[in-house]
């Protein structure tokens, strides 16, 4: 496996385990919403599995779907930076529940999980691609379900 393609399995990993512990933090913050935000870190962990099972066994072989990532590498790590310091602010002082809310459909849209979507979204030209999306059918479209989720409970969407 390329090198540049380990780096991007790498950070593309470390941005879902870092999507865990921010969505972890807003669980412990918010009693009334702790539900919807632990489903979505036992999904960001999921994906980072698929990640780290990608890695693994199917890109050795030649036989990951490496469209899954698109993402440029240091737009990668730049979210990697600012996740891991919004994780360390929040440590020290919880955020009110509508940055929780905001920061987290922001994340959303960020391009490596857009990417994701994406994908998700395509049609498939091979079993591969067809068995990664299968095994993270209940974990996708994250952005849409947190602006669903803030509109039934009235938080305000600044972005």
């Amino acid at each position: 496996m390329e090198e540049q393609f380990s780096l991007l399995f790498d950070e593309a990993i470390k941005l879902e385990l870092n999507a865990a512990k921010l969505y972890t933090l807003f669980n412990e913050a918010f009693p009334e919403d702790s539900d919807f935000w632990w489903r979505l870190t036992v999904e960001e962990k999921s994906h980072a599995a698929l990640l780290e099972s990608g890695k693994k066994n199917f890109a050795p072989l030649g036989f990951f779907p490496f469209d899954l990532l698109s993402a440029p590498l240091k737009e990668l790590m730049d979210a990697n930076r600012d996740v891991e310091q919004l994780v360390q602010k929040y440590k020290e002082r919880f955020p009110t529940r509508e940055e929780a809310f905001n920061v987290a459909l922001l994340f959303e849209k960020f391009a490596g999980e857009s990417h994701f979507q994406h994908f998700m979204e395509q049609d498939s030209d091979s079993k591969i691609k067809d068995m990664f999306k299968h095994l993270n059918k209940n974990d996708k479209d994250h952005e849409k379900r947190i602006i669903s989720y803030m509109k039934q409970h009235d938080i305000i969407i600044n972005s």
